[in-house]
């Protein structure tokens, strides 16, 4: 009975969900324009921030989501780590074509984060066999696999949306139910806001927890406020329009909420 019970309330979030996701694509369909020149300062420190840095917490997180899973096949605990290890190789050749390329801050910074999240991941996990995370970095593999690489990149080569900011003149918006094809815009859907959305498989981790918990707040309001965050960075630069967000957060959750499901039944 607990247990329909809980698989109920999972049905109900999605629904829940999928709702407000409709909803708000519909009024975005209606105001996406209005709302971006509303609010897009091209200036914006916050904006920028999360143009340049939005992507790398997540790319770090599935760095160690991918060794993790790969690396639990494995049965001698400590020969498992060689899979961080190759992760933070791979973070070093980042580095080295950052400095080659006339020190490109973007790489660099994503080699750093890399090597610094797996360094601090197998430290922490050094004795522990990764085949008891299976299930979430699994999840977390599943989400990055189909969200901002299958379902983004997609998407954008054909639906062909022009970037607010390059927009020569507002008659040349379209709004995200109409696609333009192929056009070199790729404004729809937005890659950093399903990259920001990457650790919402992580409130799996306090799911049990106690809704007054301090743990399970902290980590909710963490996760959730990261994943807008970058998505709303997106939309004070111009970068991306309010419905163009909400595709790549929405379909995360969906994926989310599916595949713990079919994870943890």
């Amino acid at each position: 009975m607990l247990g329909i019970m809980k698989l109920s309330r999972i049905n109900l979030l999605l629904i829940y969900v999928i709702l407000v996701w409709m909803i708000l694509a519909i009024i975005f369909g209606v105001y996406d324009l209005q709302i971006s020149i509303a609010v897009v300062d091209k200036n914006s420190v916050w904006g920028n921030f999360g143009a340049d840095y939005g992507e790398i917490p997540g790319y770090a997180l599935i760095a160690v989501a991918l060794t993790t899973y790969l690396g639990g096949y494995i049965k001698n605990t400590k020969k498992q780590k060689i899979l961080g290890y190759i992760g933070m190789i791979v973070g070093v050749i980042y580095i080295l074509i950052g400095v080659f390329d006339h020190l490109n801050v973007g790489n660099i910074t994503l080699g750093s984060t890399l090597i610094l999240s797996l360094l601090i991941y197998m430290v922490i996990t050094w004795n522990k066999d990764w085949k008891d995370y299976r299930k979430i970095s699994g999840l977390i593999s599943i989400l990055a696999l189909l969200n901002p690489l299958l379902f983004v990149q997609i998407i954008k080569l054909f639906w062909g949306r022009i970037r607010f900011r390059d927009l020569p003149g507002y008659s040349d918006f379209t709004p995200w139910f109409l696609p333009q094809g192929f056009t070199d815009n790729y404004s729809f859907p937005s890659g950093h806001a399903a990259m920001g959305m990457m650790f919402l498989p992580l409130l799996v981790l306090v799911k049990d927890r106690k809704i007054k918990d301090p743990v399970k707040i902290v980590i909710i309001v963490l996760v959730i406020g990261w994943g807008l965050f970058v998505a709303l960075s997106r939309v004070a630069i111009g970068a991306h329009y309010a419905s163009d967000v909400l595709f790549s957060s929405g379909f995360a959750a969906i994926i989310t909420i599916l595949f713990y499901k079919k994870i943890y039944k």
